[in-house]
């Protein structure tokens, strides 16, 4: 007895879209918090308004009622980690150390985060995390008797300062290179002839003395006795 054909298989039913689980309504902290986990997982550069759709499954025009274009997303991320940032950091010491300790973490939120570091010098986050920041550093400002136009200025030069320090590093640490120039330079300062460059020749061991958090945390505080003592100019002026 001849074995009986066997059938053909049945193509499977298309499966209705109704079917499908609903996904989650977009929102604005639903975007951020997936464009965190994206920049974590894939880097910033990756970060981009077709990107993040893809992520979320939705087209990149559904996006752009929650955020405008990517540079307003990239400071959308670093307002969110800027919720990491220890704004009462444990120790003790006065108001400078307690300043110091403060920016010590922002810098250390972008160190962790190299290439949100380098958005940072453009980025201008606006939300509660970056308010909360900027009102604690005036407020230990005040605390040292600083007076409140110089406090004002002085909260921009300090945050300057420590985001430009965390975009400077991060680039370092891309480029091959890097670790190679510094120690040619460090090597060029100590042989340097002191007929020629007597002040770099008394100088030479200490231009190059200091571990990085050392001098970041100097850094602070010279522009932190600058702020106290020096008086915005005048309309005369």
């Amino acid at each position: 007895m001849s074995a009986r054909p066997a059938r053909p298989a049945r193509s499977p039913q298309p499966r209705s879209r109704r079917d499908r689980p609903a996904k989650p309504a977009l929102s604005h902290q639903g975007i951020v918090e997936a464009a965190v986990r994206l920049m974590r997982a894939e880097g910033l550069q990756r970060v981009t308004m077709r990107r993040l759709a893809q992520e979320l499954d939705t087209g990149p025009a559904s996006l752009y009622v929650y955020v405008a274009n990517t540079s307003e997303l990239h400071a959308a991320i670093l307002e969110e980690l800027l919720g990491e940032v220890a704004l009462a950091p444990e120790g003790g010491g006065d108001w400078r150390d307690r300043l110091v300790a403060v920016l010590d973490s922002y810098t250390g939120v972008l160190f962790a985060h190299p290439s949100l570091a380098r958005a940072a010098l453009v980025a201008r986050p606006s939300g509660p995390h970056y308010l909360a920041l900027v009102e604690r550093i005036l407020d230990l400002l005040h605390q040292g008797g600083v007076p409140d136009a110089q406090a004002a200025w002085g909260v921009d030069v300090l945050l300057q300062v420590a985001t430009a320090t965390a975009a400077e590093q991060s680039t370092r640490d891309d480029i091959p290179e890097a670790e190679a120039e510094h120690a040619s330079l460090t090597a060029a300062l100590h042989e340097i002839d002191p007929a020629t460059h007597p002040r770099i020749a008394a100088a030479a061991l200490d231009l190059t003395s200091g571990s990085p958090s050392q001098r970041l945390a100097w850094t602070f505080r010279a522009v932190i006795a600058g702020t106290a003592a020096t008086e915005l100019p005048t309309a005369e002026s």
